[in-house]
């Protein structure tokens, strides 16, 4: 019961328990949740006690503050469980990266479109690169730009454009996001030419 000697001292001054509060009448719950009403501090403290239990100050900017009554290792046990539940509810945005090329097979394209829209789908950005390389480099920017937006009409999930298309050191590139108020369309068929039709030419290494 109580503090123990591997109890930190930030740990102490965060958690203030039994004789460690400073409030000279507190609210009272009880180890079942029950309101037990506002009681002077020693005779909350002692009724803890008569439980086997501590008196945890669980609001301290109430007025009176509100303490608890329970185990001190059930109460940070339930502090670490509540703390693990908001980490993990909370949600780290990043920007997935995929790419395509004039060459990619209809297989492919479909595959990538599908990880992208996952990928939406759990919140993250996703950046799409067109990588060129020979001649590709220098085909006429909406040429490329078509291919490109080729690609984005396979993704089977609502989006937005959140970077336009433009140039990148790979080729052509553009950023998206999941757009919720949007409706996700059916996915058009590429036509046969492709996002990307094959050519006997092989990318640069």
């Amino acid at each position: 019961m109580g503090f123990t000697k591997y109890t930190s001292q930030a740990e102490k001054e965060r958690v203030r328990m039994n004789e460690g509060i400073r409030a000279r009448e507190v609210r009272v719950i009880g180890p079942e949740g029950q309101n037990v009403g506002v009681l002077p501090l020693a005779e909350a403290i002692q009724k803890a006690r008569e439980a086997g239990l501590d008196l945890i100050e669980i609001s301290p900017n109430a007025v009176p503050p509100v303490c608890k009554i329970t185990d001190y290792g059930k109460f940070k046990y339930e502090q670490k469980k509540k703390e693990k539940d908001v980490k993990s509810k909370a949600h780290v945005t990043e920007t997935k990266v995929t790419q395509v090329k004039i060459g990619t097979s209809e297989r492919d394209m479909h595959i990538k479109a599908s990880k992208a829209a996952a990928w939406l789908r759990e919140g993250h950005r996703v950046k799409v690169d067109l990588f060129l390389w020979g001649r590709y480099k220098y085909m006429e920017f909406n040429f490329l730009k078509e291919r490109l937006e080729r690609f984005l009409a396979l993704i089977p999930e609502s989006y937005r454009t959140a970077e336009d298309i433009q140039k990148s050191p790979k080729g052509l590139s553009v950023v998206i996001e999941r757009d919720p108020a949007k409706k996700v369309a059916a996915p058009k068929t590429p036509k046969p030419a492709g996002v990307l039709e094959k050519t006997g030419e092989n990318p640069e290494t």
